[in-house]
């Protein structure tokens, strides 16, 4: 890859092994992974049940280390970073949205959104309470911003779990199957709002099983194994094709 390439890169992987010590050698959960994906891309990662998915948006989001290789994401080097320089990193660089919402239930959903920014002190808090509201607002749920999340339908739970995730407005969105306890039409909704926010320049990476991922998504990695897949073929790729930008 040149270096003019290189730059228009948000996330590189290269050579990425992750291995889970056990019996035998241990699990391998990615093996030898390399990746490249820009901003402005909603980009899906799909494959069977422990094929790798988790573990890649893991190390990515700098929830995880891997056990070799190297993890940038722009231009820092996730991989090496120590703990507190990597939750400071992630705080103020990474949205995570997950499945199960993760809101805290004696919050109420404004107070659940500041929270990344009360942590990273990126706003004074007359700030961050204004910029609650507007996410909430971007998000089309600013009405239920006083109340406790328990009293929000699975879809709003959602919406506000994606308004935290933009609190500190990171250029990298990743989100684990944030759409798997949603109704259809909700769910369809919900991937709008990550559409929407790929649209905006951030790059968006959703690990989901959607089945019309071709046409919901800008990019699709299939991962099976530990080691991305061609889907026209069936077979581990060595080549960057499928996974870099054109």
């Amino acid at each position: 890859m040149s270096s003019n390439a290189r730059s228009v890169h948000l996330i590189e992987l290269h050579s990425v092994s992750k291995i889970y010590p056990g019996a035998d050698g241990g699990f391998i959960a990615l093996d030898d992974v390399d990746l490249a994906l820009a901003p402005g891309e909603l980009t899906a990662v799909v494959g069977k049940s422990g094929s790798g998915k988790s573990t890649l948006l893991n190390l990515i989001a700098g929830l995880d280390r891997p056990t070799r290789g190297a993890v940038l994401v722009g231009g820092t080097p996730v991989h090496s970073l120590d703990e507190s320089k990597l939750s400071a990193w992630r705080g103020r660089n990474v949205g995570v949205v997950f499945q199960f919402f993760q809101l805290l239930p004696t919050l109420t959903v404004a107070e659940n959104v500041m929270l990344p920014m009360d942590f990273c002190g990126t706003y004074s808090a007359s700030q961050a309470r204004a910029r609650a509201r507007e996410l909430l607002d971007r998000v089309g749920i600013a009405d239920q911003a006083n109340k406790l999340p328990a009293t929000l339908s699975g879809g709003q739970q959602q919406r506000a779990a994606i308004a935290r995730a933009l609190a500190n407005d990171p250029a990298l969105v990743v989100a684990d199957e944030p759409t798997g306890n949603l109704d259809s039409r909700t769910a369809d909704a919900v991937l709008q709002l990550l559409s929407d926010l790929a649209s905006s320049g951030k790059a968006v990476v959703v690990v989901t099983h959607e089945r019309d991922v071709a046409r919901r998504f800008d990019r699709v990695i299939v991962l099976a194994d530990g080691r991305v897949v061609d889907p026209a073929s069936n077979q581990s790729s060595r080549s960057s094709a499928l996974v870099q930008s054109c």
